[in-house]
């Protein structure tokens, strides 16, 4: 039997994608769905970003992706530690907002969880500009 790289490169190519089909669980999109209803989510805000990169980061292959995904928790954990101690600091807002969205823009994911991280970056600017009528 004669392998090719183009036989080789289809095979990958087909386990990724397979991959990237059952890694997408249904159940986890409902779950945020539900977890963004109403107003606490504000209150959460930054565990419910912090659960979206998680479950990206389980379906991530390593490297690059695992990296940005890593550094934008690091970020994330920088600020929220900050706004616990009460001090709002607009630069690591930004920070967090880069981070994550230089995993929107390069990591490697399926469609919907590029939707949901895109959501957060949303929320997180809605935050950077009206912080002062949100509870931390």
């Amino acid at each position: 039997m004669h392998i090719t790289h183009r036989s080789l490169t289809a095979v990958a190519g087909f386990l990724i994608l397979a991959g990237a089909a059952v890694a997408q669980n249904p159940d986890w999109y409902q779950h945020r769905e539900e977890r963004y209803r109403g107003e606490n989510w504000r209150m959460h805000m930054f565990a419910e970003i912090r659960e979206d990169l998680d479950h990206v980061q389980s379906t991530t292959f390593g490297g690059r992706d695992e990296f940005r995904i890593v550094r934008t928790k690091e970020e994330l954990n920088e600020l929220q530690g900050d706004l616990e101690s009460h001090r709002y600091s607009q630069s690591k807002v930004d920070d967090v907002i880069n981070t994550l969205q230089r995993v929107v823009a390069d990591n490697r994911m399926s469609t919907r969880d590029r939707d949901a991280l895109n959501d957060d970056l949303h929320r997180l600017r809605d935050y950077r500009e009206h912080h002062e009528n949100w509870g931390h």
